[in-house]
């Protein structure tokens, strides 16, 4: 299965879950409501917000470089620029568009970042 195809399967999986026992296990993050933004081939926009930066996770394996231009890199365990794709930030919602097509979002929570069942921290 294709990775846009295997999010896409968890987001409706975890959707029903909810939508069958009225809660969401904590921890959890499911979104419903997606803002609108420029679609996935839209040109790159200069970003202002106070996202802007080095977001890791815990243990330092995955790091998010959320660049001032619009564009992201991933880093994961030793190997750099792992994923670098476009983002757009629309209030708490981050969404990514990977150079290779695949889509992913995110919400910014009391200075947290929680992405594709991960929880970023912001590096300073």
């Amino acid at each position: 299965m294709r990775r846009l195809e295997r999010g896409l399967h968890a987001r409706i999986l975890a959707t029903l879950a909810v939508a069958m026992t009225g809660s969401v296990a904590q921890g959890q993050f499911i979104t419903t409501d997606f803002p609108q933004s420029p679609r996935p081939e839209a040109a790159t926009e200069p970003q202002t917000h106070a996202f802007v930066g080095m977001w890791v996770t815990e243990d330092g394996h995955i790091r998010h470089d959320l660049l001032p231009n619009g564009r992201y890199d991933e880093a994961r365990g030793s190997r750099e620029s792992a994923y670098q794709g476009r983002y757009h930030v629309t209030g708490d919602i981050i969404q990514y568009w990977d150079d290779t097509g695949f889509y992913a979002d995110g919400q910014f929570r009391d200075g947290v970042l929680y992405h594709g069942g991960y929880i970023f921290y912001r590096k300073e």
